[in-house]
C-alpha cells in the first residue's frame, strides 16, 4: 500500500478490501453484465480491465470470456479497442469511438445499442438493459476514483458520466483508486433525479449552480475489491484546426454577432455547447478571440481549446460531464488547478445532457454530422446508412432542445479517388439521427443556411445555395428541380423526392469511389 493511497482512502474500512488487479479475476465470469465509469475515454477504470485483457491473452480465451459492457460514453481505445480485438465484448452500449470497436460492430462480432446519453443512465436504472437476466441489476461495475471520503463516498476523476447509476444498478463494485493523477475533490456536483412518478424539477437556473454532493455515494456492502491504479489518462492529441474549420467558425461567429445586433440573443450569448473535433475546436478558439465577454458553457465534454478560452478571460464558467484533454492539456490543467477548478463543474450525464436544463438555459448547441440532406435531416452515426462510425452521443439531447441548434460540417470530404468525393450535403440522408424539425442552422466553409421558419422546399434551396460545395451545387440543384417538377404534378410536393434517385450519390460512391455522378 503506497503512502499516497493511504492518504487518499480516508475511510479505513475500504483499505481492508485492498487487492491487486490480477486478484480480481475470479470475480468475473463470461456473460457478466459489466459497467465501467468514464466518459469520452477519461475517468475509466484501467488496472482491472488491463488485468482481464492479459488473462485472456495468456490463457487463450479469445472469444470465450466475453462481457456485456456498459459505459457512459466511449472508453480508452488502448483498452476497449484491445478488448474488441480479443473478442471480449458481446454487447456494448451506449456510445463508442475507435476503429477496432466499430470494426467489431460492423463485422458482427459485437452487438451495439445506441441511445441518447441523457436517457441511457435512467433507462439502465429502470432495468431496460437487463431484461434477459434473472435479476434487473448489472453483475459488477468497476469505477475509477481519485479519493474515497471519510463517509465512504467516491471522488471521481476527470469525468462523471453514468457512474452514479452504474453503481446503484450493480450487485458488486470494484473501486480503482488512481494515485497517478491528482485528487480532483471539489470538481464534481453529483445529483441523481428520482425515478418517475416522484421526480422533481431539476433546480438549476444558472451554469454555476450546485445542487448535489461532491462525491458519489456507494453501498460499502457491495464493494468487493479496492485496487490501486497508477495510470495516466489514455488520450491523444486533439484534431488540429484547418482552413476549412476556421472558415466554418468565422461564419458562425458572424451569425452570432448578427443575432446579438438584432436582439435575439444577449451580448454574452447563451450557454454554449460544442461537440468534439477540429471544427468544435475552431469554433471555441474563434469565440475566445471574438468580442463576446462573460460567456458560459453548458456542454458534455471540454477539450484543450477551452483552456485558452478560460485564459482569455472571456469564459466565466463551464459545466460538463467530462474533461477530455490531451496529455499536454491535462498537464496544464493540473498545473493551474486553483484557477480552472473555480470555473468548472462536472456533473452526471443525466444532468449535463438534461433536456429540461438545456431548454431552460437556452443553450446554443453546435455539433458535427456525417451528412445533412437538403431538407435538414442529419446523419451523425452511420456511413452509407449501414456502417457504424460512432455512437450518437448527446448531440440530439442538445439539438432537439436548444434555443439555437447548429450543425457544422465541411461541404465535402476527400476519397481515395476524388478530393471532393464525399458530399456532406446530399439529397436524402442515408440514416437520420436528427430530423428536419430539430435543426435551425447548417454551416459549412461555403456559408451558413438559416432554416428558421422555412418550408421544406425553401430550406432545400437555401441549404444548396449557401452550404453545398461548388462541385455538387449543380448536381443537387438539378435533383431538386426534377423532384419538384415531378412531385408537384402528382400532388405530393411538400417535400419532393425521386425515390429511385434519392440515394444515387451514395450508390455511385460505393461503385466508383465518388459521389460526383456523371448525370441523373
Amino acid at each position: 500500500m503506497s503512502a499516497i493511497l493511504r492518504s487518499r482512502v480516508r475511510n479505513p474500512k475500504f483499505l481492508e478490501k485492498l487487492v491487486k488487479a490480477e486478484d480480481t479475476i475470479p470475480l468475473f465470469k463470461s456473460g457478466d453484465y459489466m459497467g465501467w465509469s468514464g466518459f469520452t475515454a477519461v475517468g475509466a477504470p484501467k488496472a482491472v480491465p488491463v488485468a482481464l485483457q492479459k488473462y485472456v491473452e495468456e490463457n487463450g480465451l479469445e472469444g470465450k470470456l466475453r462481457f456485456n459492457l456498459f459505459v457512459g460514453a466511449s472508453a480508452p481505445d488502448p483498452i476497449e479497442g484491445k478488448w474488441a480485438e480479443l473478442n471480449m465484448i458481446e454487447r456494448r452500449s451506449p456510445h463508442q469511438v475507435g476503429k477496432r470497436i466499430s470494426g467489431a460492430i460492423n463485422d458482427g462480432r459485437m452487438l451495439f445499442f445506441d441511445k441518447h446519453l441523457s436517457m441511457w443512465p435512467q433507462d439502465l436504472s429502470y432495468g431496460y438493459y437487463t431484461l434477459k437476466k434473472e435479476t434487473p441489476t448489472l453483475d459488477v461495475t468497476i469505477v475509477e476514483a481519485t479519493a474515497i471520503t471519510e463517509d465512504g463516498g467516491i471522488i471521481p476523476g476527470a469525468s462523471v458520466g453514468a457512474s452514479p447509476e452504474l453503481i446503484n444498478s450493480s450487485d458488486k463494485i470494484i473501486i480503482e483508486v488512481n494515485t497517478k493523477i491528482p485528487n480532483l475533490e471539489g470538481l464534481h456536483d453529483i445529483y441523481v433525479p428520482e425515478a418517475p412518478p416522484h421526480r422533481k424539477p431539476i433546480n438549476i437556473e444558472t451554469v454555476d449552480q450546485r445542487i448535489g454532493t461532491n462525491y458519489i455515494p456507494v453501498d460499502f456492502n457491495k464493494v468487493v475489491a479496492v485496487v490501486e491504479s497508477e495510470y495516466d489518462e489514455m488520450t491523444g492529441a486533439n484534431s488540429p484546426e484547418d482552413e476549412t474549420s476556421k472558415a466554418i467558425a468565422q461564419h458562425l461567429i458572424e451569425f452570432l454577432q448578427h443575432e446579438v445586433k438584432h436582439g435575439r440573443i444577449p451580448e454574452n450569448l447563451h450557454p454554449l455547447q460544442s461537440g468534439i473535433g477540429n471544427i468544435a475546436n475552431a469554433v471555441v478558439g474563434g469565440l475566445a478571440d471574438a468580442s463576446f465577454k462573460n460567456l458560459t458553457v453548458w456542454t458534455e465534454v471540454l477539450q484543450d481549446s477551452f483552456l485558452p478560452f478560460f485564459d482569455s478571460g472571456n469564459l466565466d464558467f463551464a459545466t460538463a460531464t467530462s474533461i477530455r484533454l490531451s496529455p499536454e492539456g491535462f498537464e496544464q490543467f493540473f498545473k493551474n488547478w486553483d484557477l480552472y477548478s473555480k470555473k468548472l463543474l462536472l456533473r452526471p450525464q443525466t444532468i449535463s445532457n438534461s433536456p429540461e436544463i438545456i431548454r431552460r438555459l437556452g443553450v446554443i448547441a453546435m455539433n458535427t454530422p456525417v451528412e445533412v440532406d437538403i431538407y435538414g435531416h442529419a446523419n451523425s452515426t452511420n456511413v452509407l446508412g449501414s456502417r457504424m462510425l460512432n455512437g450518437l452521443g448527446g448531440s440530439a439531447d442538445f439539438l432537439r432542445n436548444a434555443k439555437l441548434s447548429v450543425m457544422h460540417t465541411p461541404s465535402a470530404r476527400p476519397t481515395k479517388t476524388d478530393p471532393f468525393g464525399l458530399s456532406c450535403i446530399v439529397p436524402f440522408a442515408s440514416h437520420v439521427d436528427q430530423t428536419e424539425h430539430d435543426l435551425d442552422i447548417i454551416v459549412t466553409e461555403q456559408g451558413l443556411a438559416d432554416l428558421r421558419g422555412l418550408a421544406p422546399r425553401e430550406r432545400a434551396r437555401v441549404i444548396i445555395d449557401k452550404t453545398a460545395h461548388p462541385v455538387y451545387k449543380p448536381i443537387l440543384t438539378e435533383y431538386l428541380d426534377r423532384a419538384e417538377s415531378i412531385a408537384l404534378k402528382k400532388g405530393y410536393g411538400h417535400e419532393p423526392h425521386i425515390l429511385r434517385d434519392a440515394l444515387k450519390l451514395h450508390v455511385n460512391f460505393q461503385e466508383k469511389g465518388t459521389m460526383r455522378i456523371d448525370s441523373w
